[in-house]
């Protein structure tokens, strides 16, 4: 089969393209970070103001401010929740101290060791003191990256209305126009259903884990089941998160059987099973249109590029990215392969297609009607 060279060359500039893009996401992390979080927030934010005017009837002056008021109530909350907990959470650390030298005598008398280490030894061999400095440095920097979220979040809320004369002015024509509405609207409806999926399997996963450790008696269940419900937002590395620690945990607190402990494990993996098999893809359906080898690779390549928010970002910027590559004859082939079906701009989708001389601006009223229209 052979290659024409126009085609080759196009895959060429497509491929070193992808590269450089990658470079500048690594290089400009500091800046871009706190900027998707907070168009992430914003787009959250917009889809809350209008479940609230569609299902609640709020008037759409008092929708946006409820929306804002509700979502920075519920984020101080779960900061509120974590720090609170945390607290009593490390203290109860010390008095596993003994139960966990125990836990590792065992071991060590199981793997034919004669003189096991204990917790106070551990800690000394790490050395602990070298990683304070990281750890202030990273909530410095968790600090700083927060407020420029907030900053961001609230020139982003207060510059949408001009959003509707930029789109006209951008595209003047209404076959353009509708068609990049089209392309916004599909980026956006695909990160809300991401997050309404993520948010309603969550909670399943974490009210099943908390009824299971409570009557476990496993200490601090509600902190857990807090901390797996926050984890879900990470595809695949939060459901691992939720399975091995809770029953790691179970066993330095019934160090005299490991029941407990296997107990939970499969109890929350059975969990995990019912609403991974059965659940999310009665929710899920063709709506992200994403393969699971892609949900994957996106996850290890968005989080070496952008660390923690770059995992918990990954699935809605490789939709928003499949999305926009499937408007280019040069790259549509890169949103085929990321999509689960191979059609990545959904069935029934119009093709691409020049504005007609019906649909082209005939007159400056004709403008001032289109811009009527957008607005309403």
């Amino acid at each position: 089969m052979t290659v024409s060279s126009s085609a080759a060359t196009r895959n060429a500039v497509v491929f070193l393209a992808v590269i450089a893009g990658g470079a500048a996401l690594l290089w400009m992390r500091d800046i871009l970070t706190p900027l998707a979080l907070a168009v992430f927030l914003a787009v959250m934010i917009d889809g809350f103001a209008r479940v609230l005017m569609a299902k609640a009837r709020f008037a759409k002056r008092l929708a946006l401010p409820t929306a804002i008021v509700l979502s920075i109530s519920l984020f101080g909350l779960s900061v509120w929740v974590v720090a609170e907990n945390s607290a009593s959470f490390v203290d109860q650390l010390k008095d596993y101290a003994p139960r966990l030298n125990d836990v590792i005598a065992r071991l060590a008398h199981a793997l034919g060791i004669q003189v096991a280490p204990t917790v106070a030894d551990l800690i000394t061999q790490l050395n602990p003191q070298r990683y304070i400095g990281a750890a202030a440095q990273s909530l410095q920097n968790f600090a700083s990256s927060a407020i420029l979220v907030l900053i961001y979040l609230g020139f982003i809320i207060a510059s949408r209305r001009g959003f509707g004369r930029k789109i006209v002015a951008m595209f003047p024509h209404h076959g353009e126009r509708d068609k990049a509405m089209v392309l916004f609207h599909r980026i956006r409806d695909g990160v809300e259903q991401y997050l309404w999926i993520q948010t309603v399997t969550g909670l399943i996963i974490a009210i099943g884990a908390w009824l299971v450790m409570a009557l476990l008696g496993l200490d601090n269940a509600f902190f857990w089941a807090f901390l797996i419900f926050l984890a879900s937002y990470i595809p695949i590395l939060g459901g691992a998160i939720g399975c091995f620690l809770p029953p790691l945990f179970a066993i330095v607190q019934f160090p005299d059987s490991f029941l407990p402990a296997i107990i939970l494990f499969v109890a929350l993996q059975a969990i995990y099973f019912v609403v991974g098999n059965i659940v999310l893809p009665r929710m899920q359906s063709d709506s992200l249109n994403m393969d699971p080898t892609v949900v994957l690779l996106s996850l290890a390549v968005w989080g070496a590029l952008w660390g923690v928010p770059g995992m918990f970002l990954s699935t809605p910027l490789t939709v928003a990215f499949m999305v926009i590559l499937a408007q280019f004859d040069g790259t549509r082939w890169i949103a085929i392969l990321l999509s689960e079906d191979g059609d990545p701009q959904g069935a029934g989708s119009p093709p691409s297609r020049e504005p007609s001389e019906a649909e082209k601006p005939k007159s400056p009223a004709r403008q001032k009607v289109a811009k009527g229209d957008l607005k309403s």
